[in-house]
């Protein structure tokens, strides 16, 4: 568990790099003020989330069967796919409907980071 969810971190944080590069140099022209906001905030997340994978990978190397960090870690990464990937689409296609699963995404990354926490107490 630990070296896979370091793995995904460190894939999303390269994701997170280019799609943000991709945003700022790409898009600036094309979007709207809004529509950038938007992205942004998905980039901000994104990024956020992608340093708590890591996070969970660092961490399960000290509890490493916790069933708790491991479903903090992939409702992490659900929460990026949900919440980033709603508003890159929102954003970019300006299909307004999208963003009602958006809250799902941001549940997924509370619900992870309370986990993370919980995996922590258990294991003091």
């Amino acid at each position: 568990m630990q070296k896979l969810f370091l793995i995904i971190g460190s894939i999303a944080m390269a994701l997170a790099v280019g799609l943000g590069a991709f945003g700022a140099h790409g898009l600036k022209e094309i979007l709207t003020d809004e529509m950038l906001d938007i992205f942004e905030t998905g980039i901000k997340y994104h990024f956020y989330h992608a340093i708590g994978l890591l996070v969970v990978g660092l961490v399960a190397q000290l509890i490493p069967n916790s069933s708790f960090l491991q479903w903090s870690g992939w409702l992490m990464l659900a929460g990026i796919i949900i919440f980033s990937g709603s508003l890159y689409i929102l954003s970019i296609s300006g299909i307004r409907w999208i963003g009602a699963i958006t809250p799902i995404g941001g549940l997924c990354f509370i619900v992870a980071w309370i986990l993370l926490a919980l995996a922590s107490w258990q294991n003091l």
